[in-house]
């Protein structure tokens, strides 16, 4: 098991994550496709320090990681956009990031801890 694998869960299963933290993760998975990752980042910022919304702060450094992660592949496309194949991956990427980012939005409002699968695990 890598550093990168982190699939412990901040709640244990069977137990009920509270309606509101399900939200602001809902919102910190989906502000990733409006807002890149400034809004994961303010949803962590604020929550971290809680340690009542630790499902909070836990899903919102999922989606910052993720966002993160999207932007380091974008900048990537960019690059190779001067030999063609960027220009064809960027659109690639860009929906594999919606896809992603809705999917986990659907998860964390479920109340489960949504791990992406293709994230650079750089906040911790």
């Amino acid at each position: 098991m890598s550093e990168f694998d982190n699939a412990t869960p901040p709640v244990t299963p069977g137990s009920t994550v509270p309606s509101d933290q399900r939200t602001m993760a809902l919102a910190a998975h989906l502000l990733g496709i409006f807002t890149w990752a400034i809004g994961a980042l303010v949803i962590w910022l604020i929550s971290k320090d809680d340690p009542n919304k630790s499902f909070v702060t836990d899903q919102a450094k999922e989606a910052l990681n993720f966002q993160i992660t999207i932007g380091i592949a974008m900048l990537i496309c960019v690059v190779l956009s001067v030999v063609i194949i960027g220009a064809l991956l960027a659109p690639l990427v860009g929906l594999f990031g919606l896809v992603f980012a809705i999917v986990a939005a659907v998860k964390s409002n479920n109340g489960e801890a949504y791990r992406y699968p293709f994230a650079l695990r750089l906040i911790k």
